[in-house]
């Protein structure tokens, strides 16, 4: 049965029932039990933008499921990126259709760097970002974000001379938005990211795919804007912002000077893309404006509505107010509970440990698992709060009374541990 129309300004994230959601058969809501409230993976609790819907719908009703064709994607994603972010000199002729984000990634990593060349991520991070490059037969080396969570120029600088000195053909992947942060990076920053790989010739591929989820109080800056970023690469969807995992498709970018490598892309990587997913994402850069600011609204009233309810039942956490994404990166190191991080893996989206296995087995809430995220996550979870104002009150208040029923662990005893979750792994669970 499906769940109840949204009116025209209603808040996307107040549609649809939990007994609505419990009907979805996505990962999000099949992983755990039913009385586990999913607050891990990147799915929104919300219904289909009515421009989507209506996109996917009349694909349907006229059986058009053929091979995608054309570039009305870019065409839509260069309009949009132009009304929103001031990317006026957008090129359609520099971009390609890709099967997903991920995948476009590894795509372009295979054009500009070779085996055994080294690839630079800011931890923590995206899991998928260590597992795809690591698949891709690259090595990865670590720039940890510094203190406050942002890009540290020293740690970039030192990782670059790293880089450049394990391989040919080193590049970066900068995650902007920074997913599991929601740092939304300034322009100063991204200036600072091209002069330093400019100085030691590391190519910069950008993974975008939150940057339509750029919180009221940020601005999302396209890394191809940037001075300096001539030679880099962007690879973005409208997956995240409309939820549109299902419907796989994505944009490569390339900067000026770093189109004729585009062009080098096999012609069979764009066979990957499902057609109702180029339409799908089509509308939604297209059309799906008004929905989106319906969103944000909605996510930036979810995102204080945490950080009240963490100082309500769990003071002992420390909230990192998110500037975009609707994820929360939430420090639970105070709560004494260990990690149980395995070492030498990279990280997986579906294992479990310390907190987040905490919090599984005693509030019923999925949460997913700093550890995951590389150097500097251990001791952490990430909180999805693109759900209702209800389920998010329900889920953290099950959160505080699982850690006011704990009992202090004695002095240099171990507890939590880590489960490896179903065989999901990181190309099947990208959120």
């Amino acid at each position: 049965m499906a769940g109840p129309a949204p009116s025209a300004a209603r808040n996307p994230l107040t549609v649809l029932t939990l007994d609505d959601l419990r009907q979805r058969s996505s990962v999000k809501w099949r992983m755990h039990p039913p009385d586990v409230l999913p607050l891990w993976v990147a799915e929104q609790d919300v219904p289909l933008a009515p421009p989507v819907a209506d996109a996917l719908r009349r694909v349907i009703d006229l059986g058009d499921t053929g091979y995608p064709h054309g570039t009305a994607y870019a065409d839509a994603l260069g309009e949009f990126a132009a009304d929103r972010w001031g990317w006026h000199d957008f090129r359609v002729e520099h971009t390609t259709v890709v099967p997903d984000v991920m995948m476009g990634i590894v795509e372009v990593l295979r054009l500009v760097t070779g085996p055994g060349d080294a690839v630079v991520v800011c931890s923590p991070v995206y899991p998928p970002f260590y597992a795809f490059v690591s698949h891709a037969g690259r090595q990865v080396i670590e720039a940890p974000l510094g203190p406050d969570l942002r890009m540290d120029p020293a740690a970039l600088d030192e990782a670059f001379r790293r880089a450049r000195a394990l391989g040919h053909r080193p590049a970066f992947l900068l995650c902007n938005p920074h997913n599991p942060t929601g740092v939304v990076h300034r322009r100063d920053e991204l200036d600072a990211v091209a002069d330093l790989a400019g100085r030691h010739g590391v190519r910069v591929i950008s993974d975008e795919i939150h940057a339509p989820l750029a919180l009221p109080g940020a601005h999302f800056t396209p890394y191809l804007t940037v001075a300096g970023a001539e030679d880099a690469f962007a690879v973005t969807s409208a997956s995240k912002a409309w939820n549109l995992a299902g419907l796989k498709a994505a944009v490569a970018v390339a900067g000026p000077r770093a189109a004729a490598d585009l062009r080098r892309m096999p012609e069979e990587v764009g066979h990957g893309p499902s057609h109702l997913g180029v339409l799908a994402h089509t509308a939604a850069f297209r059309a799906g404006g008004p929905w989106l600011d319906l969103l944000l609204d909605g996510l930036d009233a979810n995102r204080t509505l945490l950080e009240s309810l963490l100082a309500k039942h769990l003071p002992t956490v420390a909230y990192h107010r998110p500037e975009g994404t609707y994820l929360a990166w939430l420090d639970c190191t105070a709560l004494g509970i260990d990690s149980g991080q395995p070492s030498g893996e990279p990280g997986v989206a579906s294992d479990v440990a310390g907190p987040a296995r905490m919090f599984l087995d005693r509030a019923r809430v999925a949460l997913s698992s700093g550890h995951v995220f590389g150097t500097g996550g251990a001791g952490f979870v990430r909180l999805n709060f693109a759900t209702s104002p209800a389920i998010l009150t329900e889920a953290v208040t099950r959160m505080g009374r699982a850690v006011d029923a704990l009992e202090p662990p004695p002095p240099g005893a171990a507890a939590g541990g880590t489960a490896r979750g179903p065989a999901h792994g990181c190309a099947a669970v990208s959120g």
